[in-house]
């Protein structure tokens, strides 16, 4: 493992020197993204764009004031970009093991602080391990929302890095991070390829194994936010690895005590207010989940207890409790997380109640 971390640090410490550099598509974002990130993103030094590798957007609604913690930060984009959304009441840490990834993104502190206009810098670096997060003195129930992209496949221990997120997010906090993950596992062979892990292949866990890992980390319900099949686009490359699928993906994880592993239903729904910023007609929570403002929707008790036990409640009206029980919601677990049949290889069910 320690000959992966060590790989992993010379891939994107010396090896790559800005994303032209990578051999795949696996660490690329989509380009379709929202007007208000775009204009976040116009904000961002060009040297910190220029080295991100990230495979998401990362940024969730609703973000002023809150603390944010960023696994694997590298040279800081997601960090300058979420420090804009949280406003300057706001503190975004990013942590990460390459001390060349960090050098970049402590030398434009100065630089966003002054292009934001805040009088006193809200983000800050730290080198540590994504595993080891206890290092780093960070408290328990600390972060209000912990975030990553494309860098928990990159881990040799995937377990200890969930642990450390479930203990460091407060309660009703949230893991919002994207990753790469794969349609069945990889085998080890190919797992301790280097190059092959840099570019967040190898490294992906099987889809069914992370939701299982995230469920016994203590998160019970993981939701799917949205998906996209992976082109590798590199001959060589495909050879070796081209007979495994893979997705990246972004999920919601939350931290939230006593959530059932499956969508029961209470006879609970919710009404949205339309009160979230960009968002003001529908508000997707997860890919199952796409309520619109104003019309009464019908929840399982998970779904219930994420809106009014986190940031989200007072954009809701709740009606309902759970003290007579319905069953479960039709269709609930008849459906893998994915379905490499469907269109796209897309994802069609994620334990979603609606």
């Amino acid at each position: 493992m320690k000959n992966v971390t060590q790989a992993v640090k010379d891939y994107y410490g010396d090896f790559l020197q800005s994303s032209d550099d990578l051999k795949t598509n696996a660490c690329c974002t989509p380009g379709d993204t929202p007007e208000f990130l775009k204009t976040a993103m116009a904000n961002i030094h060009e040297q910190v764009s220029e080295k991100y590798y990230g495979c998401g957007l990362v940024a969730p609604e609703e973000l002023k004031g809150m603390r944010i913690l960023d696994l694997g930060s590298g040279s800081g984009r997601d960090c300058y970009m979420l420090a804009q959304l949280v406003g300057e009441k706001g503190y975004v840490l990013g942590v990460d093991m390459t001390d060349a990834q960090l050098a970049v993104a402590r030398e434009h502190i100065e630089w966003h602080r002054e292009r934001f206009a805040y009088a006193k810098s809200n983000v800050e670096f730290k080198k540590g391990y994504i595993e080891r997060l206890d290092e780093l003195d960070l408290a328990d129930d600390s972060f209000d929302i912990v975030i990553s992209n494309c860098v928990i496949n990159l881990s040799t221990d995937k377990a200890a890095v969930l642990n450390e997120v479930f203990r460091v997010l407060k309660p009703g906090g949230e893991f919002y991070f994207s990753d790469v993950y794969s349609d069945r596992r990889v085998p080890e062979a190919l797992v301790n390829d280097p190059v092959l892990y840099g570019e967040c292949l190898s490294g992906a866990l099987y889809w069914n194994d992370f939701q299982n890992l995230a469920k016994r980390c203590g998160f019970a319900d993981p939701r799917l936010v949205e998906d996209r099949p992976l082109s590798i686009e590199n001959p060589d490359i495909e050879k070796l690895i081209g007979h495994i699928g893979f997705f990246s993906a972004t999920y919601r994880l939350w931290k939230m005590d006593g959530l059932e592993q499956a969508s029961e239903d209470y006879g609970q729904a919710v009404v949205y207010k339309g009160t979230i910023a960009t968002q003001e007609d529908t508000y997707l929570l997860d890919k199952h989940h796409l309520i619109k403002a104003g019309k009464m929707f019908q929840v399982c008790g998970n779904t219930y207890r994420m809106l009014k036990e986190s940031r989200l409640a007072p954009h809701f009206e709740f009606h309902g409790n759970q003290q007579t029980h319905f069953g479960i919601f039709e269709g609930d677990g008849s459906t893998l997380p994915y379905d490499v049949d469907a269109p796209n290889g897309s994802v069609t069910g994620s334990g979603g109640c609606c």
